[in-house]
């Protein structure tokens, strides 16, 4: 064999066109089944395939200890994740939470279509991916049918605006069964325009509010993610500050007074005003 010959069972890059974009999938050098999924560019997932437990990204470190406190230690829950990626969260909560019944909306079919043939989910993962638009299939599922609705859903790097107005987070609370949580993934950088607007648009629909985000990038320092948390009950907030505080990267809880600050004046979004999140700046989530 040639020495520039790979090994027949070492991993290999994959690249595809899909419905919005170039996807690839990068093995992992340091994790023998572990692989990066971006699209044009952009990072979008990271699954270790032996080890699903395993998080790279940080905001789905973030998202994770919220699922993680959601319910008892591997209750079961029922579970609509708003975008699929490579599957990340829904295979973390396949085997932290076993019987877990979990719905993927997708809407990039070819996206959906790589993940099932190069990274497919084990059979009786209860894990089942819908190829839709997120808005779409959110406003035909029934009402109280969810625990959890995770909105992580990007059109290349930027949410798509229909994802982002007041009538978007009334579905998701219609969804969500009493006590049920949303989740969202959401990127900005100061002055905060996008994400005081989000904020205040689920604050419209939620009681309960918390965002929690790495302290430089709510000092304005760079352009970042942020996790919103919004329930009708009262997270165990002091239990996720000490998790987040305690992560390999470091976040802190905001809620209460300090986020009624943080949002300001910002007012809910409404159909006809509704944009994507702000276009990241040249670099940041790319990779070669």
């Amino acid at each position: 064999m040639d020495a520039s010959t790979p090994p027949a069972d070492e991993p290999i890059p994959v690249t595809r066109p899909v419905d919005h974009g170039t996807a690839k999938l990068l093995p992992d050098v340091d994790r023998p089944r572990a692989w990066l999924l971006t699209v044009d560019g952009a990072p979008q997932s990271y699954v270790d395939l032996d080890e699903p437990t395993y998080l790279e990204f940080e905001y789905a470190r973030r998202l994770a200890h919220v699922l993680d406190l959601a319910a008892d230690e591997g209750r079961p829950l029922d579970v609509v994740h708003l975008g699929g990626g490579a599957l990340t969260l829904p295979r973390y909560l396949a085997a932290t939470r076993p019987g877990s019944a979990q719905d993927v909306v997708e809407a990039d079919r070819g996206l959906a279509r790589l993940i099932d043939e190069v990274l497919p989910v084990p059979a009786g993962s209860g894990i089942r991916t819908h190829r839709a638009d997120a808005r779409a299939w959110l406003e035909a599922a029934p009402d109280d049918s969810a625990d959890i609705v995770v909105g992580d859903v990007f059109g290349g790097s930027r949410v798509p605006a229909h994802l982002t107005t007041l009538d978007y987070a009334r579905q998701a609370e219609r969804v969500l069964r009493p006590g049920g949580i949303y989740l969202a993934n959401l990127p900005d950088s100061a002055p905060f325009t996008f994400l005081r607007s989000q904020l205040a648009t689920f604050r419209a629909v939620f009681e309960e509010l918390l965002l929690i985000a790495e302290p430089a990038v709510l000092r304005g320092r760079r352009f970042g993610n942020a996790v919103l948390v919004a329930a009708h009950r009262e997270p165990d907030t002091a239990a996720l500050a000490r998790r987040t505080a305690g992560d390999v990267f470091p976040a802190r809880v905001t809620s209460g007074a300090a986020l009624r600050r943080f949002v300001g004046d910002a007012r809910p979004v409404a159909e006809q005003d509704a944009v994507a999140s702000p276009e990241p700046p040249g670099g940041t989530f790319s990779v070669g």
